[in-house]
């Protein structure tokens, strides 16, 4: 076999490669040898995995392919912020980000290449939708963004963009307090791959990071997360509401007309029943789009039915989106009011603003310019 008819070897479980093994006239002890290059050392070619023979290598090699996210290059930000680029193995981009808080890191991964929902305020949105990322492309988001931060802790980065200038990462995962979700595409429409990946991340035999560090956000597909409940996930929750009305959610998330509030708000108890974990409700504040009193009020009212705690967001620049981030004023004072309902709230700043830091602002600028750099096609 050859090519892309090659099944991606991180597509396998830990018994079918074992059963692999047995049936070429190996042992079993080979797959988990096989395993835990794939995903305790976080290797992306048969080559590194050199605790095997170099004819079990090949045999891997001659069944089977790497289908690896690798860094493409990146984007520096006066405030640490590092916007990372991953190029799959069929040339698409997909974006990453490591946002550091004193001596702390947290990597914000994406789940899909593009989204299908179009949300008005988002750059991803307007790339539309190209495929689901597989749990290996997902796996190797964080083990890239980890190298980065241990790297950066130990004084090693120098800007560049360059793969070449990301070698010296250190242990997959260890350089890491927290991984959320946030990036490019809507994780709960490609929930298998992951929460697999969330698996091999949170394993023992992987890179045995708590759940309790990683934080999946949605903008609220109901049935997805009942199914979170029904399978008692471990990681955190965050819905994107960003307007607490059906009129207001409509014009900033499309797919509000599909699944209304109120069912939202129903999945969220239900959820809650479940699991007994607070959800975080995540908010952005537009200028004169969802930063009133009423607004507030609204806000206020949506979370009575469940323990929350809000992060309000200050808005990143997306160029001609007609939305802009609202006053320092006006954010005082929606804050303020919340927090005379005894809501528990956290104001995060808007980080990475002299780069492309929103979410698929430097893949659609990537996506732009691979297009005008095309050869047109003479007319007939």
């Amino acid at each position: 076999m050859s090519g892309d008819l090659q099944p991606d070897i991180r597509s396998l479980t830990h018994v079918a490669l074992q059963n692999f093994f047995l049936q070429h006239g190996g042992r079993k002890f080979r797959a988990d040898q096989t395993y835990n290059w794939l995903w305790k050392k976080g290797c992306q070619s048969f080559d590194e995995m050199t605790s095997l023979s170099k004819a079990d290598r090949l045999l891997l090699t001659h069944h089977f392919s790497f289908r690896v996210a690798g860094v493409d290059h990146f984007q520096a930000s006066r405030d640490g912020t590092l916007k990372v680029v991953f190029r799959t193995h069929d040339d698409r981009c997909v974006e990453g980000v490591l946002i550091p808080s004193a001596d702390r890191y947290t990597a914000c991964i994406s789940s899909q290449i593009g989204c299908a929902l179009a949300c008005n305020f988002c750059a991803t949105g307007r790339l539309g939708f190209s495929r689901n990322l597989t749990t290996g492309e997902i796996f190797d988001q964080v083990v890239a963004l980890s190298g980065l931060a241990g790297t950066r802790r130990d004084e090693k980065y120098t800007e560049g963009g360059k793969k070449k200038n990301l070698e010296n990462s250190t242990v997959p995962g260890h350089n890491l307090s927290n991984i959320v979700f946030m990036g490019m595409g809507e994780p709960l429409l490609n929930y298998e791959n992951v929460t697999q990946a969330i698996d091999r991340i949170t394993s023992t035999d992987g890179m045995n990071l708590s759940p309790q560090r990683i934080t999946v956000s949605s903008v609220g597909i109901p049935k997805m997360i009942r199914k979170m409940a029904d399978d008692g996930v471990k990681f955190h929750f965050a819905l994107s509401l960003h307007a607490a009305t059906d009129e207001k959610r409509n014009q900033l998330i499309p797919v509000n007309r599909k699944f209304p509030l109120t069912e939202v708000s129903d999945s969220l108890k239900y959820f809650y029943r479940l699991t007994g974990e607070r959800i975080t409700i995540e908010y952005i504040l537009f200028d004169r789009v969802n930063d009133t009193r009423s607004d507030a009020q609204a806000l206020a009212g949506f979370c009575k039915s469940f323990p929350v705690k809000i992060n309000i967001i200050q808005y990143n620049q997306v160029a001609d989106s007609g939305f802009v981030k609202t006053s320092e004023e006006k954010l005082r004072a929606f804050v303020e009011f919340l927090e005379q309902k005894n809501l528990v709230i956290n104001v995060r700043k808007s980080r990475g603003e002299d780069i492309d830091a929103a979410c698929g602002q430097l893949a659609g600028k990537i996506k732009q310019n691979a297009m005008l750099a095309e050869p047109s096609t003479p007319e007939d």
